[in-house]
């Protein structure tokens, strides 16, 4: 599903990304971690086509195809999408239009006709449902003067409602008390299939005690330096990232 082939990127002429590799077939759930400054938060704005960044070398495959010269809504259109850390505030943009332009807009570019309201709606309603979100949340500016804890449902309350074929959570437990952390780990349990994937970027291991992943991978220096399966994340909740960079040292 997505390829990530020796990557190596910057910005402002500082090198980031120093040969990423990763594979992540459909099912698979992969946990991203480590220190402050290691690249996982650019790695993700890399993949969904952020244009401050310079690729240097490698590729970015995603469903047998390159995407590295494809904008950012034409990798939407694919099935790429990116839950934000820090979700931008639209003020006059309600989140019902804001949903509906956005899903649309990729029903399009498939072929596809539009969602009547009926059937938008209803699917919307459904979603909101499984997040715990009141049928007032529709009628919002979209994230204008949402708690953290709002903006973070919304974000995933959008990618239930796109669909894609691969979600990307950048820090999206960062912020949350516990109760909105568990009503999110729900809604992205309830959309796990074997259609799809996600990547999901954390610092702390007790986002995975809800979202279990197949794989864990330590990003430090702009590289993928350990893989492991969830015990690797509790090591690391447990012992710190020091260990780490010794081994790099």
């Amino acid at each position: 599903m997505l390829e990530i082939i020796n990557l190596h990127a910057s910005i402002d002429n500082k090198v980031i990304l120093n040969g990423i590799n990763l594979k992540v077939n459909l099912g698979e759930v992969h946990a991203i971690m480590g220190p402050n400054g290691s690249g996982k938060s650019t790695l993700s704005n890399v993949i969904a086509g952020h244009d401050g960044y310079d690729i240097i070398s490698g590729d970015i495959c995603f469903a047998g195809e390159s995407v590295l010269d494809l904008p950012p809504e034409k990798r939407a259109h694919l099935g790429l999408f990116l839950s934000f850390q820090y979700p931008v505030e639209i003020p006059g943009v309600t989140v019902s239009n804001f949903i509906r332009t956005a899903l649309n807009e990729i029903r399009n570019a498939k072929g596809q006709e539009p969602l009547g309201a009926p059937e938008m709606l209803k699917s919307m309603r459904e979603k909101m449902k499984i997040l715990e979100m009141d049928k007032g949340f529709l009628s919002r500016s979209l994230n204008d003067g949402f708690s953290g804890g709002e903006k973070k449902r919304n974000e995933i309350f959008q990618m239930a409602m796109l669909e894609p074929k691969m979600a990307i959570l950048d820090e999206t437990d960062s912020g949350l008390d516990i109760d909105a952390l568990r009503i999110v780990a729900n809604g992205v349990n309830s959309l796990r299939s074997k259609d799809n994937a996600f990547i999901v970027i954390t610092h702390y291991q007790r986002l995975l005690d809800y979202i279990v992943p197949d794989f864990v991978h330590v990003l430090f220096n702009g590289k993928i330096v350990k893989s492991g399966d969830k015990e690797l994340a509790i090591e690391l909740e447990n012992r710190g990232y020091d260990w780490i960079k010794k081994e790099q040292q």
